[in-house]
Order: C-alpha cells, then sequence, then structure tokens
C-alpha cells in the first residue's frame, strides 16, 4: 500500500486519533487527523481524501450532520464510522444514509486496516472504471450523457418504457440538465425511430412568427410570406416534434397548438384548410408550468394535455457520481476535435471538479471540460488547466465567482441572481411575500424572476 491513498481521520479524542494516524502512515498511507468536524470539513473541501474515518460522538458538529455535509460536496468518498455505542438501529440508519460500514470501539487495528482496504478497493474500481467505461456509456449514454446514478437509471427506466407510448411527454429541468438528449433517448428508442425527429426551441422564435414556424403559412400570409410553406407539424409528419422551452409559447397560440393536439390535424397561417398530421410530441421546459397555470398565463387544459408523462430531470449537484464519468465523455469528444490525447486527469484535479456546485448543469462542466482541454499541455489534465472560479464556496454569489466562468454574460448573470432568490425564498419558507420585502423587490417582480429563471421548491 502506497501513500497515494489519502485518509481523514475525525476523532476527538487525541491520543486515540494520532495513534490511529500514526499507525495508518507507518502502514503506508496518508493519514490526517483531525479533532472535530467543523476542521474535518475544512480539511475535506480544500484536500482530495480517498477514505474517511470518522468518530459518532463529536464536539459540535455531530458524526451524523457531518456525514449529510460531506454528501453534498462530494458523495464518493466512503466513510467509515467509530463509536463506543454499538446498536443495529444506528447503523442500519448510518448505512441507509451513505456510511460505508460501522466499526464499535474500542477499535481492532487488524479490523480497521481490513475495511480501509475494501473501502479502498472500491476507490480503485472507480479510477480503472473510467478506463473501462466506453461500453458502459454505449448502453446507458446518448449525446454527451451518462446515467450512472441511481436516480438517473431511474428516469432512463421511465424514459424507455414512455418511449413504447404514444403519450405526450413533459420533461422538466433546470437550464443544462439534458432535456434534449431525453427527447433524443425517447425519439430513438420509439416505434417511430426511422421517421422524423424535430426540434423547435420556441424561445428562439419571435412571437409574431410562432405560429407560421409551428403550423405554417400560405402565401401572402403576412410581410415576407412569398410563398406557402409547411411547419414543423407537417415537417414532423409521421415522426416526433420537440417543442422546447415550452413555457416561452404565446397564451394566444396555445389553443391552437391544444386544438392541433386533440384534432390530430393543423391549420396552416392564412389557410382555412385543416391537414391532418401524425406526430407524438414531447416538450421541455426549465419554468414552473403549474405556477404559470396559477397565473393565468399557461392554458391548464393544455398543460395537462402535454404532461401524460412528466420526466423531472435533477441538476448535476444532486447526482454528482456522473460527473467522473461526464469528464471522461467530454474528453474523448473534445480529444477528437482538438486532436489531443489526453489520457486521464489528476486526483486534485478530479477531487475539485466532483466538488464543485455546477448552477449551469452538465452544460457548464462541458464548458469546463473543453477549455481545459483546448488549454492542457499534458496528456492528463490537472489544476492547473482548471478555471480558478471552482475554488469559490458554493454560497459564493458574488461576481468574481463567474469572472473567469466558460459560460456567457447572461447566463452567468441569471446563476447569480437565481442563487439569490431562491437562498432568500428558502430563507423564508418560500413566503414569497416577505422574500421579495428582503431582495427590496415588488411581489410581483419576484413571482416573474421566479417563473422567468425556473426556481422551483
Amino acid at each position: 500500500m502506497t501513500a497515494k491513498f489519502d485518509i481523514l481521520i475525525i476523532e476527538d479524542e487525541e491520543i486515540a486519533g494520532k495513534a490511529l494516524a500514526g499507525t495508518l502512515k507507518q502502514k503506508g498511507y496518508a493519514a490526517v487527523w483531525l479533532p472535530n468536524g467543523e476542521e474535518g470539513l475544512f480539511h475535506f473541501k480544500q484536500h482530495p481524501v480517498d477514505v474517511v474515518l470518522l468518530d459518532y460522538k463529536l464536539p459540535g458538529m455531530s458524526g451524523e450532520e457531518w456525514l449529510g455535509r460531506m454528501k453534498e460536496i462530494n458523495p464518493l468518498t466512503p466513510v467509515i464510522f467509530m463509536t463506543a455505542y454499538s446498536s443495529v438501529e444506528r447503523a442500519v440508519r448510518l448505512l441507509k444514509m451513505g456510511a460505508y460500514t460501522y466499526l464499535t470501539k474500542p477499535l481492532e487495528m487488524e479490523e480497521v486496516l481490513h475495511n480501509i482496504e475494501n473501502a479502498l478497493e472500491k476507490v480503485s474500481l472507480q479510477r480503472e472504471n473510467k478506463r473501462l467505461q466506453q461500453g458502459l456509456q454505449e448502453k446507458y449514454s446518448f449525446q454527451n450523457y451518462v446515467f450512472n446514478s441511481g436516480k438517473m437509471q431511474e428516469i432512463l427506466n421511465l424514459a424507455m418504457r414512455a418511449a413504447q407510448s404514444e403519450a405526450s411527454i413533459l420533461v422538466t429541468g433546470e437550464s443544462g440538465t439534458g432535456k434534449e438528449v431525453i427527447a433524443n433517448i425517447i425519439h430513438h428508442s420509439s416505434a417511430r425511430s426511422d421517421r422524423t425527429f424535430v426540434k423547435v426551441n420556441l424561445s428562439a422564435i419571435p412571437p409574431t412568427l410562432i405560429e407560421a414556424e409551428l403550423f405554417g403559412a400560405v402565401k401572402g400570409a403576412y410581410t415576407g410570406s412569398v410563398q406557402t410553406r409547411k411547419g414543423m407539424f407537417e415537417e414532423a409528419d409521421g415522426g416526433t416534434l420537440f417543442l422546447d422551452e415550452i413555457g416561452e409559447l404565446p397564451f394566444e397560440i396555445q389553443v391552437k397548438l391544444l386544438r392541433a393536439l386533440q384534432e390530430r390535424e393543423i391549420t396552416r397561417l392564412g389557410s382555412t384548410a385543416p391537414v391532418k398530421v401524425n406526430i407524438r410530441i414531447i416538450t421541455a421546459t426549465n419554468q414552473n408550468l403549474e405556477e404559470l397555470v396559477r397565473q393565468k398565463k399557461f392554458r391548464e387544459d393544455l398543460f395537462f394535455r402535454l404532461n401524460v408523462i412528466n420526466i423531472d430531470l435533477p441538476p448535476l449537484r444532486q447526482r454528482k457520481e456522473e460527473i467522473p464519468h461526464l469528464v471522461d465523455l467530454f474528453i474523448k469528444k473534445f480529444n477528437h476535435r482538438e486532436n489531443k490525447r489526453i489520457e486521464s486527469v489528476s486526483k486534485d484535479a478530479m477531487n475539485l471538479l466532483i466538488k464543485y456546485h455546477y448552477p449551469g448543469n452538465i452544460r457548464e462542466l462541458e464548458n469546463i471540460v473543453e477549455r481545459a482541454v483546448v488549454l492542457s499541455r499534458d496528456d492528463s489534465l490537472g489544476m492547473r488547466d482548471l478555471p480558478v472560479f471552482l475554488n469559490r464556496e458554493p454560497d459564493d454569489t458574488s461576481p468574481e465567482q463567474f469572472s473567469d466562468s466558460p459560460l456567457p454574460l447572461p447566463e452567468r448573470l441569471n446563476i447569480i441572481e437565481k442563487e439569490i432568490i431562491t437562498r432568500t425564498l428558502e430563507k423564508f419558507n418560500y413566503n414569497q411575500s416577505r422574500a421579495a420585502q428582503e431582495l427590496g423587490i415588488s411581489e410581483s417582480g419576484l413571482r416573474y424572476k421566479i417563473q422567468s429563471l425556473g426556481i422551483r421548491k
């Protein structure tokens, strides 16, 4: 065993902690002892750690609380609890919380070493799996997306089952979580996979042109309409139509979309002749459509028609175990584009990538890896290849946090604004009146921000 494995010991009894650290160092580990949870958490944030030995009863922050805080930072690190109080109920609870195992004091060094070695086997397998992941990615990933977490396995299963039906599907989630990828998976796993898949981003179309884009227009129907043309519904006939940012659809067009879905026919702008269409529709949004319905900005009957099956994608910060696999996937992608041969990521760099909170989700991670691949001069990505803002604390919403972010300025500003509003809402248990007062804006202004930024409780 070599010192490439870093072990963090959090134990309030100095003699026991130092003795344990000394023994582990003799066995070839790099071991650090700290006397309380606060110092331990700070060290965990700042340094790579392979295994944690954690005392159950600590001054200040309890062992259970420490585990919960640690899991938010990096859920991949095994945690071995140490306690003087044996309890089956407690052991079960800790294991459910994500602890690797549970040891009773006084510790038997042989047992400690055995459990550390077993935990490190898991760590070693995770590292080795980076090289062996290609086959798994072919099965569980589509177009720069990975399904390695339990939650995403459930979502993939739901998407595959939904694909076998003709039901309308609404995909929800923050920007950058992979909604379009899910739509791709559904189409290519359906009976319509050999037919057209038409994608429409409604937020990118001027409101005055949306009707013509969706349903088509006859010659002279509007200024500049010099010939009759098909809309997206007709282009997707026989296949799948994906309407992204459905919350941006103007209210007056919503009734026409509802009719098209109910009657399976559309009418071109400027015409009275109906045209039959046979499509499967998938929609997506980062907004809270139920809130828009309450505000009378989105038709309730259309919402129910679109939301037959809902697939809600969690943000990347809630499934950090996917980050190493996504990083590998993006490295391969940009290696090919940039004609480079980057084969690995240093332990420190990967640790930093896992700990970051990704307000921009998978899209932000991809941008970070792209930047790193472009700038790297070695065959391994290291700390110097990563932007400095990755070292910021998750709750630091100052403009400096994103000063060198690869995201465009409007997205950076939206991220900062969204984090500030979300934290304020959480502070007042989502009481919008009190949150608006705290933020110094009107309640209607806050509601608009919640809708436009896609904030959900």
